[in-house]
């Protein structure tokens, strides 16, 4: 867990200004891995009852922005949020559920990660969705 100084240093070193909201939604985040809006909202105003739905959502932007949260969206989801940033790895998604679990980046060769032709682009990331059915679901669709 993150503490309130790690989070303002965090924030000063991406010249944010340290505010009660910018705190919380990264308190909010860290401890709901994978939240969406409407989570990390619920969960701030449980320190903060008056913030409004703005300063989460800009707190949201401006934090996934300078990389202190990470946005993900799986297709066919709602946007959510991490604050596991900067190693490149990966996610599992359950069909039924919507459950969001993180995954390490595979090492070694990894031919599937490597474009065929890169067109010139300097690549510094792959995004990869593994989809399936979490253990509880897989147990339920067994019954």
């Amino acid at each position: 867990m993150l503490s309130q100084d790690d989070v303002a240093a965090m924030l000063r070193q991406a010249s944010l200004r340290v505010t009660k909201p910018r705190l919380a939604v990264v308190g909010a985040v860290d401890r709901l891995p994978h939240a969406d809006t409407e989570s990390v909202i619920a969960a701030v105003r449980e320190g903060l009852p008056d913030v409004s739905h703005q300063a989460v959502y800009d707190s949201l932007h401006a934090l996934s922005d300078r990389g202190i949260l990470r946005r993900i969206q799986p297709a066919g989801s709602v946007a959510r949020y991490e604050t596991r940033v900067g190693d490149n790895h990966h996610h599992l998604v359950c069909r039924s559920c919507g459950a969001v679990v993180d995954v390490d980046c595979a090492v070694g060769e990894t031919v599937c990660l490597m474009p065929s032709d890169d067109h010139g682009f300097r690549i510094d990331e792959a995004e990869v969705v593994y989809w399936g059915l979490c253990p509880r679901c897989a147990a339920s669709a067994n019954d």
